[in-house]
């Protein structure tokens, strides 16, 4: 790696920092354009470390730069993830304070809630599959603590992925034989429909992101665990959230979830 341990930590106590405050630092890669993933990772460990500390929990865990352009933008051939934190995950038709993030956007994705254990390596598609007990509409709302979001991989890494908060619609029971992959999404700001999308942007299949993410956590001697959320990745470009705006994902067989935001 190209960072030491602690570095990393001095790292992570600033977005810790960043989080609390609201107020963005520059970019970890600024000072040193030759942070990898790796180095962001390690400032996430001790990110989480310092969250949790503090009394939040991991309770899922989600994937980001799960679909191809996306991954052409930062120059890799895979996803990256971070942790679900238990205080960012509303239930369908919350309202967020609007003046709770930094610089934030919202995406749909599909939401899964393990009711089995995956351990990789090894994990294949169709066991993430079985392993899934619900599935959920989701709305995203994804954030960055570095500056006008100038941001390059570590330093997305290192922020959680830029990860929000999420907001969840009812937990739905799907049949085995439902292809995840064809569900259809709408997604509309303010009664204006903005995007559209499909599961199938999610890796190719959501299910494919649960076991990569099952087999680069177990790597690292990580389970998922039942019960734990699993965020599959944005099937649309986000879309820039302001201070009284209301999202909708409306999707195939999983219905409607609905974000209000608060006034600044």
């Amino acid at each position: 790696m190209n960072i030491s341990v602690d570095d990393a930590r001095i790292k992570a106590k600033a977005l810790y920092e960043a989080r609390a405050t609201g107020r963005p630092v520059p970019p970890l890669t600024d000072e040193n354009p030759a942070l990898d993933m790796r180095d962001g990772y390690a400032v996430q460990r001790e990110l989480v470390a310092l969250l949790t500390e503090a009394g939040d929990r991991v309770v899922g865990y989600k994937a980001g730069l799960t679909s191809a352009p996306m991954q052409e933008l930062f120059g890799v051939d895979t996803p990256d993830y971070g942790p679900v934190l238990a205080s960012t995950v509303y239930d369908d038709g919350a309202t967020t304070p609007g003046d709770a993030f930094i610089a934030p956007k919202v995406e749909a994705e599909i939401v899964f809630r393990l009711g089995s254990p995956l351990k990789g390596p090894g994990v294949t598609v169709a066991e993430a599959r079985r392993a899934v007990a619900e599935v959920m509409a989701g709305l995203e709302i994804v954030d960055s603590r570095i500056e006008d979001w100038r941001i390059r991989l570590a330093d997305t890494v290192a922020d959680l992925a830029s990860n929000g908060a999420v907001v969840l619609g009812p937990p739905v029971v799907l049949p085995e034989d439902v292809d995840i992959r064809l569900i259809g999404m709408a997604f509309s700001r303010n009664g204006e429909l903005v995007a559209t999308g499909a599961g199938a942007a999610a890796l190719g299949d959501p299910a494919a992101v649960v076991a990569w993410l099952a087999n680069v956590l177990g790597e690292h001697g990580v389970t998922l665990e039942a019960g734990q959320l699993i965020m599959t990745g944005a099937l649309h470009a986000a879309v820039a959230m302001r201070p009284g705006d209301r999202f909708v994902a409306e999707f195939d067989r999983l219905g409607t979830v609905t974000l209000h935001v608060g006034d600044a």
